[in-house]
């Protein structure tokens, strides 16, 4: 027990006594977990008593909490000058042994996004989030960043995404965020965020699909396409095409796909049950704003499934996912007839608190992130889409 002797504790409960060849470790939000060396695996639970640990209260003073160059957490002794992998407060953990719910059962309309991210550390992880600058965007961002992830916050206005960047690392200063251009209403803006992201040679493991546009008039991109549906479809449909390389060589790797429950509403086939391709990008005399944008959310939905037909065997999952009901987040800001309706709106939804409501919303991209038993599932919702509509 030298290592808890030079941690300046003592180790007085035989039951936790870990066997030769274990190590006891943090994560950065404070949960314990255990290394095996001999067969070089780790795990939540302790090897003789199955419980699961977690730090109560701060560091001493005089301690810092550090990170070394392979992403594993140490603490230093600034009054005795000294450094350990060891944190301090071991001897403080209480138990956390909840009973295992299902998927299902784990998280429900109350679940934040910090709350999913519980117990995990993604030192080592790139993220890449679109639209990340407010709003849910933001909050997944963050929430990555200050569980140990590099985060790459893709954004049209760097003002708005460099005071984002600001903010996170005010929470943080040693959390790896950083902004870059991107104007998903603009090709060649898409094709050199693929080609600035590709020059930093780092993986990709997660691209979530988040930036979106609502209740617009009706406007031509400088691509000559209807602006809703470049910006919430055929911009992300690019962006993916450009890293998909990157994605493939980073495996396992996720895209995340912000949707919504709105594309049931709307249908892109005509008549005869073919694809009409002049309701995706339609004239001004044909177009609605909600209807656009309706029909956006649904290629989102087709187009991540097909993404992980196509990207699966290699390693890469796909899944798009409805956020809930999301009133205050800024996507409604473009009319005010749409700011009054979910003015009017906010009683019937999930919380009255601003932040809790969108950490909130988050929790359902953050749990297709991160939970081990997507991988390499699709929305099985959707998959009657699939078929009732060819993409």
């Amino acid at each position: 027990m030298a290592a808890l002797r030079y941690a300046g504790l003592d180790d007085t409960d035989s039951e936790d006594e870990l066997p030769p060849g274990w190590e006891q470790r943090t994560t950065k939000d404070g949960w314990v977990y255990y290394a095996n060396h001999a067969e070089e695996k780790t795990q939540w639970e302790h090897p003789k008593t199955g419980k699961r640990k977690r730090i109560a209260g701060d560091l001493p003073y005089g301690w810092e909490q550090e990170t070394d160059e392979n992403g594993q957490v140490f603490f230093v002794d600034h009054i005795n000058k000294r450094t350990t992998y060891l944190d301090p407060r071991l001897a403080f953990t209480v138990d956390d042994n909840p009973t295992k719910p299902t998927s299902r059962q784990r998280y429900d309309g109350g679940t934040t996004a910090m709350e999913i991210l519980q117990g995990r550390d993604f030192t080592g992880k790139v993220v890449v989030v679109t639209g990340a600058n407010s709003g849910i965007g933001f909050e997944t961002a963050k929430s990555f960043a200050l569980h140990g992830a590099h985060v790459i916050l893709a954004c049209r206005n760097m003002t708005r995404a460099n005071e984002a960047v600001s903010q996170i690392l005010g929470e943080w200063h040693k959390a790896k965020v950083e902004a870059m251009t991107l104007d998903l209403a603009l090709l060649r803006s898409v094709q050199h965020f693929a080609q600035a992201f590709k020059a930093k040679n780092v993986s990709l493991h997660v691209l979530v699909c988040n930036a979106a546009a609502f209740a617009l008039p009706w406007s031509l991109t400088k691509d000559g396409l209807e602006t809703t549906f470049q910006v919430n479809h055929l911009g992300h449909f690019y962006l993916v095409q450009l890293l998909q390389d990157v994605l493939c060589r980073s495996a396992p790797a996720r895209v995340v796909v912000v949707s919504s429950e709105s594309h049931r509403f709307t249908d892109i086939n005509d008549s005869s049950g073919k694809l009409d391709f002049s309701r995706l990008s339609p004239s001004k005399s044909d177009y609605w704003a909600m209807l656009a944008y309706n029909r956006s959310k649904l290629c989102n939905i087709l187009f991540s499934n097909e993404l992980h037909r196509r990207l699966s065997p290699r390693g890469v999952t796909s899944n798009a996912v409805h956020p809930g009901n999301m009133m205050y987040s800024s996507i409604h800001r473009n009319w005010w007839v749409y700011t009054l309706l979910f003015t009017l709106a906010r009683p019937f939804t999930k919380s009255m608190h601003h932040r809790f409501h969108i950490q909130n919303g988050n929790r359902a991209g953050k749990h297709q992130c991160l939970s081990n038993r997507l991988s390499g599932i699709r929305n099985k919702k959707e998959k009657k889409e699939t078929n009732k509509l060819c993409y």
